[in-house]
Order: structure tokens, then C-alpha cells, then sequence
């Protein structure tokens, strides 16, 4: 057993999301979105050099020794995977380590709205899934690929840095391929991808002008397209994929935009109300024609108040998402104020206990 395979044991037995293991600091396990020391000794760097090369690929040793960072992924057979960044930073080298489940979780067990479930039945078209690191956006799209890797009966190509879940073929091929291991990057995967047959392809994530301008092409072509991008809110999604673009290619990519985006996904995690866990509150923007006018015509600042009247389509912004957690007292007025966009719509629970 690798000697760091001790800790990850440990952050597991604490239902812990990420192992922080950095030189000069104690390691500290992510438990329900905090961060907590899990020994009283900061790391030697020798012992923190020792246990990440002991587990780093070649490939990705050969990587940190030239860019000072890299990620790869790390098993513990029969428990489970981990998603890990290594780097150099001030007193020496450090990691952080997210725990992958063995198997993906299904939208019966996220309690997936409708309308997100709906996202997994078209046949072509672009899906987002948004918000900041660490909020489930890889949960969510694994659970869209679990649903069609069941029901239908087709290739599902996943790009990914590192592959987080790993998909076992039911009635679908599944092909998954690693960013530095099987291709270079992201753009010329999903190059690649085109000419492969897929029905549908993940992207991990929609990093630069190139990686998106083909994921629309893709989703023009009649492909189905997930992917992910660390945007807070779907708006800002929209606005961010427009915006990527030089100035007189925008108007194209509104247009193609209005058409092939199916939906925007932009969730976060809150802590539940009786501390034992995180839920999740998703912001929905499904494509109606209503919507798609607005995309088109780059009237981004309306999308808001178009999720908010679009509620008989499965629409609702991050605030309505809150409150509806509230309302079902799955999570804290006061964690709900922490977590709101427009804190006045929760002022009275900002002194709660």
C-alpha cells in the first residue's frame, strides 16, 4: 500500500470531499465544505516529496519536473479514485487529492429536477454544467452519462483531465480518453471526436476559444456535447461562451448559440441543516424560443428575469433554488443568506443560530 493511501483512508472514514497534503502545514481533510486539520504536524517535505512521487506516473513526474504542476488520477483498488493536482509551491511540494465514488450516482439518487433529467434526452445540441471548484459539476454530468448509458444504445466519447468516473459499457460503447495520455489537449481530443462516431461526448471542461468554438460545431452537427465551465450562474455562462469569441465572430456564435444550446446547469453545494452532509441548489436555464430570442439578439441581462418567469419550463434561478431548499428546511436560514445572490431576499436569517 502507498504510504499516502493511509490519509485517503482516513478523509474517507470522515465522509471527506479533498485531502490537503502541502509541506510546512498538517494535512487537512474538506469535510461538508470546511476545511479541517486531520494530525497536529505539518509535513516534512521530504515525507511529502516521497509519498506523490511514489505515486505519480512517469508521464506526470516528467510534467511536474517541467511546469512545476500537473494532474493525474490515483486508485486505491476496491475503495476508491482520486482526482489529484500536484505543484511547487513555498515549502516544497503539495497536492490535493478529490475523492472520485467508485460509481457514478444516479438522478434518483441526486433527486435530480425534472427538467435537468430532461437535459439527458434530446438526441443533439450543447449542455453546461457551471459553478466553482468542488460544487458537483462532474456528479452531475456523471449521472447525465449513467442515464443514457443505460436507456440508450450508442457511443459516448468522454475527454477528461484526469478521467474522473470511470463508465462501465450497459447499452451504450463507452470510450474514455485522458488529456496528456491519449491526446494532448482538449481542442484536438474533440477534433479527434468528430470523426469517431460518437453519439454524445463529455468534455471535462470548455478551457479555451478553440475547445468551445468546436463543441458548438459539434452540437450544430448533431451531436449531443456536455460540458463544464467555472462560471457562477447560467447567464454569466452564456455571456462567458459569447464573450470568448473575437468581437465580429460573436453575432455567428449568438446565432448558433440560440439554436444548440439545450440548457445551462449552475449549481452549488450547502452544507444541510443538520451538518452531516451537502445539498445541492441548481440554477436552471432551459432553451426556449423566448430564450433563444434573447441569445440571439445578445440580451444576456434578460436571461435573469426570463428564468424567473419561466418556471413551467423547469427554470429557476440560484435564489428560487435556495429558497426551495429552505422551504423543505433542508438546509439553514443561515447558510441560505451565506449562499444567496441577492442577500436582501434572505436578510432575516443572516443572525440565525
Amino acid at each position: 500500500m502507498a504510504k499516502i493511501d493511509t490519509y485517503l483512508k482516513a478523509i474517507l472514514e470522515l465522509n471527506g470531499s479533498d485531502l490537503h497534503f502541502i509541506a510546512g502545514d498538517p494535512a487537512r481533510v474538506r469535510q461538508y465544505g470546511e476545511l479541517r486539520p486531520i494530525a497536529l504536524e505539518p509535513l516534512a517535505a521530504d515525507h511529502v516529496k516521497e509519498c506523490l512521487y511514489e505515486i505519480m506516473p512517469r508521464l506526470s513526474i516528467e510534467r511536474f519536473e517541467a511546469k512545476d504542476g500537473t494532474d493525474f488520477a490515483h486508485s486505491i483498488p476496491g475503495v476508491a479514485r482520486f482526482r489529484v493536482n500536484v505543484m511547487r509551491q513555498l515549502n516544497g511540494m503539495g497536492a490535493v487529492f478529490r475523492a472520485i465514488p467508485s460509481k457514478a450516482r444516479t438522478m434518483d439518487e441526486l433527486n435530480l429536477p425534472e427538467a435537468v433529467r430532461a437535459f439527458c434526452k434530446v438526441n443533439n445540441g450543447l449542455i453546461l454544467v457551471t459553478g466553482k471548484t468542488g460544487s458537483g459539476k462532474s456528479t452531475t454530468l456523471a449521472a447525465l452519462i449513467d442515464d443514457i448509458n443505460t436507456r440508450e444504445k450508442g457511443h459516448i466519447l468522454t475527454i477528461e483531465d484526469p478521467i474522473e468516473f470511470v463508465h462501465p459499457r450497459k447499452s451504450c460503447l463507452v470510450s474514455q480518453r485522458e488529456i496528456g495520455v491519449h491526446a494532448q489537449t482538449f481542442s484536438s481530443a474533440l477534433l479527434s471526436a468528430l470523426r469517431e462516431d460518437p453519439d454524445v461526448i463529455l468534455v471535462g471542461e470548455l478551457r479555451d476559444l478553440e475547445t468551445m468554438s468546436i463543441a458548438v460545431t459539434a452540437a450544430e452537427m448533431g451531436i449531443l456535447v456536455m460540458g463544464t465551465l467555472h462560471t457562477n450562474g447560467a447567464a454569466a455562462t452564456v455571456d462567458r461562451m459569447v464573450n470568448a469569441f473575437p468581437a465580429d465572430k460573436q453575432p455567428h456564435v449568438r446565432t448558433m448559440l440560440s439554436t444548440s444550446l439545450r440548457g445551462v446547469v449552475s449549481q452549488q453545494l450547502i452544507p444541510n441543516a443538520n451538518k452531516t452532509g451537502r445539498v445541492a441548489a441548481l440554477e436552471i436555464l432551459v432553451n426556449t424560443p423566448a430564450v433563444s430570442n434573447l441569445i440571439r439578439q445578445g440580451k444576456m441581462d434578460q436571461l435573469e428575469s426570463a428564468m424567473q418567469s419561466g418556471a413551467g419550463n423547469g427554470m429557476r434561478t440560484m435564489d428560487s433554488a435556495i429558497q426551495l431548499l429552505l422551504d423543505r428546511r433542508e438546509i439553514t436560514g443561515k447558510e441560505a443568506y451565506k449562499k444567496a445572490i441577492n442577500k436582501s431576499r434572505f436578510e432575516q436569517f443572516r443572525e440565525a443560530s
